[in-house]
């Protein structure tokens, strides 16, 4: 096959496959809104992070639509991670699930958890989901693409349009975790100068550097790949970037660490157009 149409057939592929995740997610947000409205009880996993009915429906849903739509793609997914289900081989590709981030927000009645699937290739994540069903944000983007999605009451896609990072603004707009912040973080803020600060919950942080609403993402207190991969491959599509704090793209797939736990991430800072130091 010539490059140009293998090059054409891969752009094809990426697009349906965003299509099953577009699909997966308002599936699970739908869920994860159906537990929300009705309440449910929140229990401790070994970590003494909070997990809810809603984390288990979603993943449910997520992952059986994952497996039927692509089963030779292994799964990894922070539940049935939690629960020691992790696939022996990831691969050159692998999906990585979050099926609520943002719990705390979540029990707290917060608005912005969000559901999140990604596909990771060769380290990279290159395809990604971010639904915040309680607000109806919904972002999504593939190698070369990024867009921001309206969502009717049915749960269905109305509109899309296309996003991209902007070059830094005057003064910076900062996004840090509403629920995890650190002392590093303030100190680093600081040391940008005058800065706006954003403070939101879930991997929407991720999502506002993609739709030009803010510049820059830093983050020194602790996360997994799943809570970052699906806004991360956002970002990446919106021609941003998500860096560790020696400068290298921050990657995926990450076991055996010598100083961590698998699939733990170290710090890093996430950027649109403009150039950050730790």
């Amino acid at each position: 096959m010539p490059k140009t149409n293998t090059i054409a057939a891969a752009a094809s592929d990426d697009e349906a496959m965003l299509g099953v995740f577009e699909r997966l997610a308002l599936a699970a947000g739908r869920e994860v809104m159906r537990v929300f409205d009705t309440g449910c009880a929140v229990d401790q996993k070994s970590d003494s992070s909070p997990v809810t009915e809603a984390d288990r429906e979603s993943e449910k849903i997520i992952l059986a639509g994952l497996r039927d739509a692509f089963p030779g793609i292994p799964c990894v997914a922070e539940e049935e991670a939690s629960s020691g289900i992790v696939p022996p081989d990831l691969d050159d590709a692998f999906f990585l699930v979050d099926p609520l981030d943002g719990t705390k927000e979540f029990v707290n009645r917060r608005t912005d958890f969000t559901v999140n699937i990604a596909l990771v290739r060769h380290g990279v994540p290159e395809i990604g989901v971010v639904f915040a069903p309680c607000t109806g944000r919904f972002f999504s983007g593939r190698p070369g693409r990024a867009e921001s999605l309206e969502i009717d009451g049915d749960y269905q896609i109305a509109a899309r349009r296309p996003i991209s990072v902007r070059t830094a603004a005057t003064p910076l707009a900062v996004v840090a975790s509403r629920s995890h912040n650190t002392p590093e973080t303030e100190a680093y803020i600081r040391g940008l100068g005058a800065a706006e600060i954003v403070s939101v919950g879930s991997s929407l942080k991720f999502c506002l550097l993609a739709s030009a609403e803010a510049d820059v993402y830093p983050r020194f207190g602790r996360t997994m790949e799943w809570d970052t991969a699906a806004g991360d491959a956002v970002l990446r599509a919106a021609g941003g970037i998500t860096r560790t704090l020696d400068g290298q793209p921050l990657a995926y797939g990450k076991r055996n660490q010598s100083d961590d736990e698998d699939f733990a991430n170290p710090h890093f800072i996430a950027s649109g157009k403009v150039a950050t130091s730790a």
